[in-house]
């Protein structure tokens, strides 16, 4: 198997990966969830987020196929909770109420799914997993895993140097982008979810 470790399609889906996770854009929602009293575990993020995708690369479009969905339709779901979370971000408005049940550890939701292992970032380890050699890509999720939990540790580090205001312009610069990032996920898997269903009419 590691004999098909290629240094360029390493950096390769690496890079892709990375940008689609975009964990340093995350920075400002950590803040906002542990200002509000979530707690988040550096390490659970990382062993989270490493099993989600390495469960998702194998076995992915099988268990969505066992609930009769597909790629498009999960990316769609994902995309409209991203879209709620900009939205907290930019209007300084609380749509995700907590009642006496919701759980005070916001590990695993949101931060890990919708935000790292969410939709975009599992269709697009789908995507390139059929362009490069497996060992390639399963060595660049656990390179960005590893950038993961450094960002989520520093997360505290870097709201004491960049103080209040700082965050607060980060937090609405990000949820712009963030924003951005659910309506083009959105419209994308829409518009592939209609050709389907107008092929299969």
């Amino acid at each position: 198997m590691f004999s098909l470790f290629d240094l360029q399609q390493f950096i390769g889906a690496f890079v892709v990966l990375f940008a689609v996770i975009d964990i340093i854009g995350s920075v400002p929602i950590i803040i906002n969830l542990r200002k509000h009293g979530k707690k988040i575990n550096a390490e659970k993020v990382s062993i989270y987020s490493l099993i989600m995708f390495i469960g998702f690369f194998y076995i992915g479009e099988v268990f969505l196929q066992l609930f009769n969905l597909n790629l498009s339709a999960f990316a769609v779901a994902g995309s409209l909770i991203i879209f709620m979370m900009a939205l907290e971000m930019i209007l300084d408005i609380e749509i995700f109420r907590e009642g006496p049940d919701t759980p005070k550890d916001a590990t695993f939701v949101p931060l890990v799914f919708p935000l790292i292992a969410g939709a975009g970032a599992l269709t697009t380890l789908l995507s390139i997993r059929a362009q490069y050699a497996d060992i390639n890509v399963i060595l660049a999720v656990i390179a960005n895993v590893i950038v993961v939990y450094g960002v989520v540790k520093g997360a505290k580090f870097v709201q004491n140097k960049i103080g209040a205001g700082g965050i607060y312009f980060l937090k609405k610069c990000f949820g712009i982008i963030l924003l951005a990032i659910s309506l083009k996920l959105f419209l994308t898997n829409l518009t592939i979810l209609i050709q389907q269903i107008s092929q299969s009419l």
